[in-house]
């Protein structure tokens, strides 16, 4: 069984917002055997516990209750290693909390979050794996002000959220967290989570730079394959990332690199809901539709990128995926 475990940087946010609240969290990691230089390692890990350890300890001695918002005001790119980097360079904040989501793992195994669309907006809800403990409380006013600080650092607007929901009870003085979100507030709900307006969501960001971001999805591919051995849909991923351009990759191709039959492959992919058939469409679609938002890229060469002989053959398969041909994507997307 793997230690579950998280991004030893990460850590550094944490660090930051325990001192504006007066405590040395980094000497409880050397009572308990951790060197905190750890955190300045790129790539370096900690074991989650050690979060909940923190975490639980510092809400003894802080009497903010909502100090967890403080994160706010204390992370940096940096601290979350290449994801920090491939949220800046994001074309939209959906863009950029899906991607969040795709690679939550990368930032640590306990915790998750998902994107899903409304009919006037983006929920973004996250999951702290904590259940209803304290320590949860405080990860989940860590989570949603950190996404949220992002949020609001890389948009033009000024960005407050359309409604925030939070299991967490109505709390004593609920005024830290109306000034925070500034927005409807609903305590003692189902879920965690903050909703965007769509056109927020929506906006192009002045940091978007797509050919940045295409080299940090392949950097965050291979991290999640490397973190994560048991995560085969990943693997997949990151193979078919780095095959494509040679043509169509194959499964014998795939199955070599993966030490296993193709009998394994397809047992463990049917297991799991898809195959590799799947995967490589989705893989397909996904840098498509990010080739076809740069318009230095002509279709021809966007064919070859995506492994197909032809552009007819693209062109087909996109019909097929998107329902729109791929010159009438470039235009519509142009236009937003």
């Amino acid at each position: 069984m793997t230690t579950q475990s998280s991004l030893a940087s990460a850590w550094l946010i944490l660090f930051r917002l325990l001192e504006v609240h007066g405590v040395d969290a980094q000497s409880w990691l050397r009572e308990l055997g951790i060197d905190p230089d750890l955190a300045r390692q790129p790539g370096a890990r900690i074991p989650s516990w050690l979060v909940d350890v923190v975490i639980t300890r510092a809400a003894d001695v802080i009497a903010d209750p909502a100090f967890g918002l403080t994160a706010a005001e204390c992370w940096h790119p940096s601290s979350l290693g290449v994801l920090g980097y491939a949220w800046l360079s994001s074309s939209t904040l959906r863009q950029g909390l899906q991607r969040m989501q795709r690679c939550s793992r990368v930032i640590g195994d306990r915790w998750s979050c998902a994107c899903i669309g409304e009919a006037n907006g983006l929920r973004f809800v996250c999951e702290h794996g904590r259940r209803d403990m304290t320590v949860g409380h405080v990860m989940t006013d860590y989570i949603l002000a950190l996404a949220l600080a992002m949020c609001r650092g890389n948009s033009e607007r000024k960005l407050n959220p359309v409604r925030v929901s939070l299991r967490r009870p109505l709390p004593a003085d609920p005024s830290p967290y109306q000034d925070f979100f500034a927005c409807e507030l609903h305590f003692g709900a189902g879920e965690d989570a903050f909703v965007l307006a769509t056109d927020d969501a929506e906006a192009l960001l002045p940091t978007a730079n797509r050919e940045l971001a295409e080299t940090f999805d392949a950097i965050l591919a291979q991290q999640l394959a490397a973190h994560s051995k048991a995560d085969l849909v990943s693997r997949c991923e990151a193979f078919l990332l780095k095959q494509l351009t040679s043509g169509e990759p194959s499964v014998g191709d795939l199955v070599k690199a993966l030490g296993m039959s193709r009998r394994t492959l397809q047992r463990k992919l049917r297991e799991m809901g898809t195959s590799y058939h799947e995967i490589l469409e989705e893989t397909r679609y996904e840098l498509a539709k990010r080739y076809l938002q740069e318009s230095a890229r002509s279709v021809t060469e966007i064919t070859f990128l995506l492994g197909f002989s032809e552009q007819g053959a693209f062109t087909r398969a996109f019909k097929r995926w998107s329902g729109t041909a791929p010159s009438s994507y470039r235009m519509t997307t142009a236009l937003q």
